[in-house]
Formats: structure tokens, sequence, C-alpha cells
């Protein structure tokens, strides 16, 4: 894109306006100075001051105004108001529709948040009109998750940019107004910078001509029609070389332009132009080129309105700022699959219009956040089961401070010496015959064992998969090794106990002998899916990471309130592990072989926090699911997958199977883990914590409740995509079963685990 100024006249404009652009040409010392304010009725006025008046103005220093319409504070409106103080912008509250236009005439917010909860307060839509009459802003409706539109064209024309459903969580708040504050409203700063930039050329005495890399003229101002007597539609979409030039220039004056511009450089100089009714004039010229980022290509992508189209210094400018970390990104060696596609989108931004590279700049936002998989957590029907689920198990609750003292982890120093394989008592080898059937019953198994079925079952599993024999450990090792390990599962935790260890090995060994996880795994991944399985949750302390972090335990503390008990649990178990020889199953591993070992556990063990559950099952359906659908449809049958995908899921999977287990089973678990939750909400309210999980009240919670929503919510989607590829008919047949138990319970108001007897 080229930029061609006629200096007619010793008068210049030269705009000041960061960080949207930088100077429109430079031709002579005296300089004007364009300075921007608002209005309500006009938006953006231009006034022009000489050197001596010169003032200041930078869009990106001012503190962008947030006007809140909330008819009663609640904690939504909290919400938004703390996360306007994280964000530093200035936040104004009104309750009516009058002090809203009071308060919106006198300060002309940047956005503006309408509460259409409790619409017989106000009418939402003709505020936002009242608001947006003669002036360019962001508004955002907000709504209740069941008074959702069906249609949001009434919405659109009465000029909402945007719908927000109910979500008081305060970060969901901040993340929101950062979003509209990178998308929506700095596009309405730039559009009406832009507006001003145009509306600065229009009024310019200057002769501009812009055009684009292959010499296409897109704009010509009034100043050059008067001066050339061509008006605009002669001229927009043809080439220069289809203008008449004057006969006057020298013969090679056209090739040393040219090869300025090629080279990246300006040209200056006297130039002969041929009016329309062919007189020649004499202009001192101008010539601009506009050159992407690290000049290797010339920037399309903005038209005639593209600031840097009319800069005579400005390649390098402030318009180029979100440029340069993508240059960065360009000189690396090695990229992230993220980052390979950022630059894919990058560079078709560089071809595209004005709006389809405006809707790609708000992809790049969404892609370059840390939170790609994580769906906002608003539910459908408010169901307070599936919120209490999701604020247990997905989200960190923080509040004051309550510092937690927790003794260190008791490891027996004399261990009794564990029983052979084949020396394992009848009773128990009865009770563990059919231990490779997904119909395996776990809970015999525990009674048989007095509470250690993880050992047992864990000496059969390793067995059957020769795992001594890829770690070169003798079998006593072994032993030892799952002994202490069950020693430190705590034995009175209802449910995060060795039981539900042995249960996730169990489902982790039967998930290894499908098919198509046989082919996408190595032995190495085999033996880190059992090793991850067996430790998974070693020293549970029975409750959720919101309580700890909440409690302000030292776990907590140690690792940053980030994946506490996920963290502790694998750290715990490589401290158990390597202390002592005698359970050191690693000691006789190749040291690279140890190290791919242990971090294929680290991964697994970590990707049973709940946090990441969608991120971790949306990356598998769109990576995995997806692409072997395609391919089978076409009739290939592949066999390489992303093994770390392949092991996440099957983890997953196995660690809340219990909906898929036999309904006895499955009935059992939800016993235990609603037990559990009952517990931890005693103690939050013994120690005045915040109950994080207030439906599970022992006095009044509805446990089938409770398992349709967790069925719903977490259980559904993943073991669909598990199934797609794993072929677990068997298994979504007792997940149907299962839910239509529960839904059975609930229609007849029933708050408990069965029926009562007829």
């Amino acid at each position: 894109m080229h930029c061609h100024a006629s200096c007619i006249n010793s008068m210049l404009l030269f705009f000041f306006l960061k960080p949207f652009c930088k100077p429109l040409c430079k031709l002579h010392p005296q300089v004007l100075y364009i300075k921007f304010s608002s209005s309500a009725s006009s938006g953006l006025i231009l006034h022009v001051v000489n050197e001596k008046q010169k003032e200041k103005y930078d869009l990106s220093s001012l503190c962008l105004q947030v006007l809140l319409v909330f008819a009663k504070e609640d904690s939504q409106s909290n919400g938004f108001c703390w996360a306007c103080e994280k964000a530093n912008f200035r936040c104004c509250m009104a309750r009516t529709p009058e002090s809203a236009l009071e308060c919106f005439s006198e300060k002309h917010h940047d956005l503006v948040i309408i509460d259409h909860r409790h619409s017989r307060h106000f009418d939402a839509e003709a505020l936002c009109l009242c608001c947006g009459n003669g002036w360019m802003l962001t508004c955002v409706l907000f709504l209740r998750p069941d008074r959702e539109e069906a249609s949001v064209m009434p919405l659109i024309n009465a000029g909402f940019n945007r719908r927000y459903v109910e979500n008081a969580n305060m970060m969901a708040c901040y993340n929101e107004l950062l979003q509209l504050e990178h998308g929506e409203v700095r596009a309405q700063f730039k559009l009406r910078a832009g507006n001003a930039i145009f509306t600065a050329l229009e009024q310019s005495q200057e002769a501009i001509e812009i055009t684009s890399e292959d010499q296409v003229i897109q704009y010509v101002n009034p100043a050059y029609e008067s001066i050339m007597g061509y008006q605009q539609g002669e001229l927009i979409g043809k080439e220069i070389i289809e203008v008449p030039k004057s006969e006057k220039n020298k013969p090679d004056l056209l090739e040393t332009i040219n090869s300025c511009i090629r080279k990246g450089k300006e040209w200056q100089g006297i130039y002969y132009a041929k009016k329309k009714n062919g007189d020649s004039i004499q202009q001192n010229v101008k010539i601009t080129p506009v050159i992407g980022q690290g000049g290797k290509h010339k920037d399309r992508r903005k038209g005639s309105l593209d600031v840097r189209s009319t800069t005579s210094r400005g390649s390098d400018g402030s318009s180029q700022r979100r440029h340069s970390s993508m240059a960065r990104i360009h000189s690396m060696t090695i990229e992230a699959p993220i980052t390979k596609v950022i630059n894919i989108i990058n560079a078709a931004q560089e071809s595209s219009p004005m709006p389809v590279a405006e809707a790609l700049d708000r992809v790049l936002e969404i892609l370059r956040t840390t939170e790609l998989y994580s769906p906002q957590l608003g539910t459908k029907d408010e169901d307070p089961h599936t919120n209490d689920l999701v604020g247990g198990l997905m989200t960190t609750k923080l509040s004051q401070r309550f510092f937690v003292h927790t003794e260190p982890h008791h490891i027996p120093s004399h261990l009794t010496t564990p029983l052979s394989l084949n020396d394992i008592p009848p009773r128990i080898a009865q009770t563990m015959e059919n231990e490779d059937s997904w119909d395996f019953d776990i809970f015999n198994l525990e009674a048989a064992t007095m509470k250690r079925p993880l050992t047992y079952l864990g000496l059969k599993i390793f067995s059957r998969f020769g795992v001594c024999e890829f770690l070169s450990c003798p079998e006593a090792t072994l032993r030892s090794w799952l002994q202490v390990i069950e020693a430190n599962y705590h034995s009175s935790n209802s449910y995060h106990n060795s039981t539900h260890a042995a249960d996730v090995l169990h489902a982790t060994a039967y998930f290894l002998c499908k098919e198509r996880v046989k082919q996408s795994l190595d032995p190495i991944d085999e033996v880190a899916a059992l090793i991850a399985a067996t430790v998974h949750d070693v020293d549970h302390p029975g409750r959720t990471n919101s309580f700890l972090c909440n409690a302000g335990s030292e776990l907590a503390i140690l690792y940053n309130d980030t994946a506490v008990l996920e963290s502790h649990h694998a750290a715990l178990a490589f401290q158990i592990t390597t202390r002592d020889d005698k359970c050191n199953i690693f000691k006789n591993m190749e040291r690279n072989e140890y190290r791919t070992l242990r971090q294929a556990i680290i991964d697994m063990v970590l990707a049973t926090e709940m946090t990441k559950h969608f991120e971790h099952v949306n990356k598998f359906v769109n990576s995995i699911n997806k692409p072997l659908a395609a391919l089978e449809e076409n009739g290939c049958h592949p066999t390489l997958f992303n093994r770390i995908l392949v092991k996440r899921m099957l983890i997953k999977c196995a660690d809340i199977s219990n909906p898929c287990r036999p309904q006895e089973l499955c009935i059992e678990w939800a016993g235990r883990i609603s037990e559990e939750y009952f517990a931890q909400t005693d103690e939050e309210k013994r120690q005045g914590l915040p109950v994080v999980m207030p439906v599970f009240d022992r006095n009044t919670c509805s446990i089938p409740k409770s398992q349709i929503s967790f069925i719903d919510y977490f259980i559904t989607d993943m073991f669909d995509a598990w199934d797609a590829f794993a072929d677990l008919p068997n298994l979504m047949q007792h997940l149907d079963n299962n839910f239509k138990y529960w839904k059975g319970l609930d229609e007849r108001k029933l708050h408990s685990l069965r029926p009562p007897p007829e």
C-alpha cells in the first residue's frame, strides 16, 4: 500500500492519537496537531492547535468508564464491582433508568452493563437505545440462565453488543470485562479514531492518494479531486498507469520511484501530474510505502482507512504493536501447535477485508487465553446440585485463611513380609477369579482382605501385565511397594481409600486390554498407567481442593492453591518409592527410561484434577475422535494416536467410572462419596469455613439428584467419547440403567440411595 501526499502549500496535518496512529505525513516543520475530545451528540470532535498549544493525548492511558445498571445489590453486582476494581476501571452504579441516563449523560461511559434479570424494574432495550443514540458504546445485556431469548435480533436492534448469562463467580466477571475491553471496547476506540482520521483526511488541504500494493487506487481525498479535476468514482479501482501522466517527467523517473518502493524506502521529489483537463502541474510529492511486519510483506489488510497507509515515517509505529509479539514468535525454531494456529490466522488477516480481520482479532484473543477448553460454568435450569459439584470440584473458592496443621505422613518402619502371589489365601483368591471382568465386585475383595484390596489386586494385575519384568525388579520389591502405598491411603475415608485405588486400578487394567487402546500404547505407557492408577489418590485426606485452599492447609500453601491434592499424590508416591530400596520398584531402570516413565505417571495423576476435565475431554474428541471418524468413513483403519491424550482419558474414565458399574456397585459408591461430602460440609460448618457444596447437607441432600447432575454434567459426554474410541457397550448399558434408576427415585421425590422396602 502506498501513500502519495502532494505538497500544494506549506501546511501539514500531524495526528497525535497514540496508540492507534503515527504522523500522517511530514512535509514542513510548521506542524498542526489534532486533539480529540468526546461529545454526546457528535462523538469525537477534532480540535486543531498549533505547535505552542500542543498537548499529548494518549488513549492507552484513559481509564475505562463502566456503568453498571442493577436494580438491586446482589452477588452478581458485587462480582462486577470487584472485577472493575481489579481491572482498574472506573465504575458507576445506577439503580433506576433515570439515574442511569443521568449518569451516562455526564460521563458517557465506554461500557454499559444492564441487568435484565428483573425486567419489571425497567425496560433494558429502551434504556440501551437511549444510551446508544448518537454514541458508539459497548452495551451488555445481563440475563438469568432461564431467561435466554429465542432470538438475539431484538437485542442487536436495541444496540446490545453482548449477552452475559448469570454467573456471580468473581473471576468469571473479571474475565468477561477483560474480553470486552480487548474486544468490543477497543474496537469502538479504533472505530472512533478511524472516523476521526478519515475526517482529517477529508479536511486536509494536501492532495492525498492511497493505492494498494499492486498500484490500484483505493482512496483520494477532496483536495486531490479539487486540484486534479477528477471525481473519486473516476479513479477508485483503477491502476495508476491508467491515469494519464505528464510528459515532462524524466524517462527513468517511474523506474526510480518503483525501485525505492520495492526496497521499502520513501521517495520524495518533484513530479509532474496531468490534470483531467490535460494541463500539467508540478508537485512536491512524498510517496511512502506501508510495509508489513519485519519489512517482508506489504500490508493490504485495512484498505484506504489503514492508519499506516497515510504515514511517512510510521511503518514501525504504534499501529504495528499488535504484530510485535508475532515477530518474535515467527523467529522461534520450535513452535507449539497453538502458536502455529495463531501464525496461520495472523497471516490470513493480511489479505482479509476489514470485517473478517476484526473477527480474526477476536479469535486470536480467545486463542491466547489459557482456558481454551474450559466452559463458563453456568448451568441449565439453575440446578443447585450441578452448581455445587462444579463449585466443589472445579473451582477454588478462597476466603479468609484458617491455618490447619497436618501431621507428617506415617510410613511404617517395619513391614511384615507380604504373601507371595502363589500363597494368597483361597478365599481371597476366589474373590479375584474374575478380576479381568468389568463386573468384578471390588467390595467383596475389600471385605475378604480386611480393607487391604490394593495389595492383593495389585499383585495379580501387575503380574498379568509383566510389570516386574519390565521394571527389572524382584516380586518382593513390588509387594513391599504395594503394601507401603496402601498403608498411606486413609482407611477412615468413606470413599478416597485404598478400595477406590484398587477399583481405579481394575478399570485401568480393563481399558488397557481393549484392542484399540493396546494398539495405541507402548509397554511403558501400560506400566505408567497401572502405577498412576495405584498411586493417584495416595494420602487423600477425604476433603476437596477447595476445602484445603479455604482452610489454608499446609498442602495448599505448598502447591500455591493449584492442583493441590493431585500434586501431592504424585510427589508423595515418588518420595515413598525412592526413599527405601526395599520398595523402590524403579531402582534398576535405565535413567532415561525412568525419566520417561516418571513424567508419564505424573501427567496421568495430574489429569485426574477436575478443573481441567473439559479441556481433556475436548482435546480427546477434537484430536482423536473426529479425525478417527473421518478416516473410518473413508475405509481407513488408523493405529497411531496421540498417546498422551489416550492415557489422560483412560485414567480419567477409570477414576470416575462408578456410574458405569453394575447397579449395586454404583449405588454403593454413590453412598460412599455422598458420605464423604457430608463429612466435609459438617466440618466446614464447625470451623466456620465457606461451605463449597451446600447441597451436600446430610439432613437435606437428595442423593439421586446429585448423581443425576454428576452424570449429566461430567460423565455422559466423556464416556460417549471413550466408548467411541475403545468400544465399551457394556459400560454404556450400565450407565443408561443407572441413570434411569436415579431418575426413578427422583421422580418419586426420594432422597435416599434405595427405595423404601415394599
